[in-house]
């Protein structure tokens, strides 16, 4: 039987610095993630971003985390109706993903939205009709940490599409990955 070794004892005076945001940003690009374009409705209508920052929680209740910037456009929508819909895109959704990144200019939230089929669940939050899937979600709880919040969203419904491609951003460039046959 093997025994795990001594905890560190460090002293708060000796605990590392967190490394230089530079670093951490290069480091996260060696880390593959799913591509997904978040949307919400708020006051002035549908809005949306693109985000990697999303993974599941739990499954009872079922749960998923979404990361983003505080001063991103959705952030207040969100906050205000509590309701978001993830919809994790495959590789034909390359150029709408870039359009809710704000690349390009696309601030406008009209011009996002713009030249693809949407729908909605149960939330009302824009359900991308074509999505791999779609995670209709209710905010329950959020934290924030430094330049970001963290929202934890409970699952309403899910909708499966027919497209068994994903998009992944990895080495800060999207890639298609597809079901072997």
């Amino acid at each position: 039987m093997t025994s795990s070794p001594a905890p560190v004892d460090i002293a708060q005076s000796q605990m590392p610095t967190p490394v230089d945001s530079k670093t951490f940003r290069n480091g996260m690009a060696r880390l593959a993630a799913g591509v997904n374009i978040v949307t919400s409705v708020g006051n002035d209508g549908w809005c949306g971003f693109t985000a990697s920052a999303v993974c599941s929680v739990t499954d009872e209740p079922p749960t998923l985390l979404v990361c983003m910037k505080k001063t991103a456009q959705s952030y207040h929508a969100i906050q205000s109706s509590r309701v978001l819909c993830v919809n994790t895109v495959a590789g034909l959704h390359e150029d709408l993903s870039m359009r809710f990144s704000g690349a390009g200019g696309a601030k406008d939230m009209g011009m996002r939205f713009s030249g693809a089929d949407w729908t909605t669940l149960i939330t009302g939050a824009p359900s991308l009709a074509d999505a791999t899937v779609s995670f209709d979600c209710l905010v329950v709880r959020n934290e924030e940490i430094g330049t970001h919040v963290v929202f934890f969203c409970e699952v309403v419904a899910i909708r499966e599409g027919e497209n068994v491609e994903g998009l992944v951003y990895f080495g800060r460039k999207f890639h298609r990955v597809t079901q072997p046959a």
